[in-house]
């Protein structure tokens, strides 16, 4: 089945090289986008930090606000665990397409039907992670709006 190749040629290698570059730069710009999530997560987790003290020491309606403002950071924080996760399973197959576009030069195996599945279960991984982070940024943008009644606020100057 395997047939051992020890003597490859500096243009097979260079021609594997050249083959496993655009997955490299994927694995780029994977990185890239985890330190995107890992950014997020932090500022979700410190404001959370922030939002606990005062849930602690309020009391009705500003209660109720504190609890819903914490059940929104808790939402976002288990969407980027997940965008997470399915990122860095996408990391995960594109390393595994590195190492068989490799791996199957160095044995003369046929593995290309294989590294086809892998790309593709690493661009549905990839995708789904972005799907999970566009979900996140909305939850985090419709968190952020003004209150109606913040913005009808008055002061009355006559005192």
């Amino acid at each position: 089945m395997f047939e051992s190749s020890p003597d490859l040629s500096v243009n097979t290698v260079a021609e594997i090289v050249r083959l496993a570059l655009a997955p490299v730069f994927l694995l780029s710009g994977i990185g890239a986008f985890l330190n995107v999530l890992a950014s997020r997560l932090s500022r979700i987790v410190d404001r959370s930090r922030i939002v606990e003290p005062m849930l602690l020491a309020s009391r009705g309606a500003e209660h109720d606000r504190w609890i819903a403002d914490l059940r929104i950071l808790d939402r976002r924080m288990r969407l980027i665990s997940w965008a997470t996760a399915f990122s860095v399973t996408s990391a995960i197959l594109t390393c595994l397409v590195v190492v068989l576009l490799f791996g199957a030069n160095l044995v003369r195996t046929r593995l290309g039907t294989e590294i086809a599945w892998l790309f593709i279960a690493s661009m549905l991984t990839i995708g789904a992670g972005f799907a999970i982070f566009l979900i996140e940024t909305t939850v985090a943008a419709r968190a952020v709006r003004v209150r109606s009644e913040l913005l009808q606020h008055t002061v009355d100057d006559s005192g």
